[in-house]
């Protein structure tokens, strides 16, 4: 087997601008999951091997959900590349999670899980977009497949998922991407920089929304 099929095989050459921005998303958020399960409010007795596993799955489980959703075979099942780059995500971030003071780990996850929601939302557009869902069936497929990798984690850790509570605005800045990539698509703007818009719109705003703490609001609160 020559490179150039060994290649192949690893879904390198075929590699669209969706799959592109969804490995990105995936790596990014199994490096984000796996220094989240470390946090003192999600740290349990977690073994190496299980903050591994657990950074994979916060990587591929929203691209698993979103794409059961759309009737289609998982991407992270179909192309080898999802794999292996949430694994070597999730072994980076054990050696900087050793090599880290906690102060320094809790500015890291505040901007890697500003980074990578967004990207999550937006391939969920374009792939529900793909699949002519009408408007709002686009729009949640891009929250489900933004939030559902934090709702594995928080559900493995025995935490209340951060959809629910005081959480950064997780699906509020899911939905600010997915509506974002949605209207500047509708101004005929190309693929990618509608993408990389929608993209830095959401992370600021979701940046923003974890730094300042930025609350929802209660319905006892006055």
């Amino acid at each position: 087997m020559n490179l150039s099929t060994f290649l192949s095989q690893l879904g390198i050459w075929a590699a669209d601008s969706i799959t592109i921005v969804d490995l990105i998303a995936a790596s990014t958020n199994a490096f984000s999951g796996a220094i989240l399960v470390m946090h003192p409010d999600h740290r349990r007795n977690w073994t190496i091997s299980g903050i591994v596993v657990l950074g994979i799955l916060a990587g591929v489980g929203g691209t698993l959900v979103r794409d059961i959703l759309l009737i289609q075979l998982p991407s992270a099942l179909t192309n080898p590349l999802y794999l292996i780059l949430t694994f070597l995500a999730s072994i980076l971030a054990l050696v900087i999670i050793r090599r880290s003071k906690p102060q320094r780990l809790d500015r890291i996850l505040e901007f890697m899980l500003a980074f990578s929601l967004p990207w999550f939302a937006i391939v969920g557009v374009q792939k529900a977009m793909a699949a002519d869902l009408p408007l709002i069936g686009v729009i949640f497929i891009g929250i489900v497949g933004a939030t559902a990798g934090r709702y594995f984690i928080d559900i493995t850790s025995g935490v209340t998922p951060k959809h629910f509570t005081h959480g950064g605005w997780l699906m509020g800045s899911a939905l600010l991407a997915a509506v974002t990539y949605i209207l500047l698509d509708a101004r005929d703007i190309s693929r990618w920089w509608a993408t990389l818009s929608a993209w830095f719109v959401a992370f600021i705003f979701r940046y923003a929304a974890l730094l300042l703490d930025w609350e929802k609001l209660e319905p006892w609160k006055n």
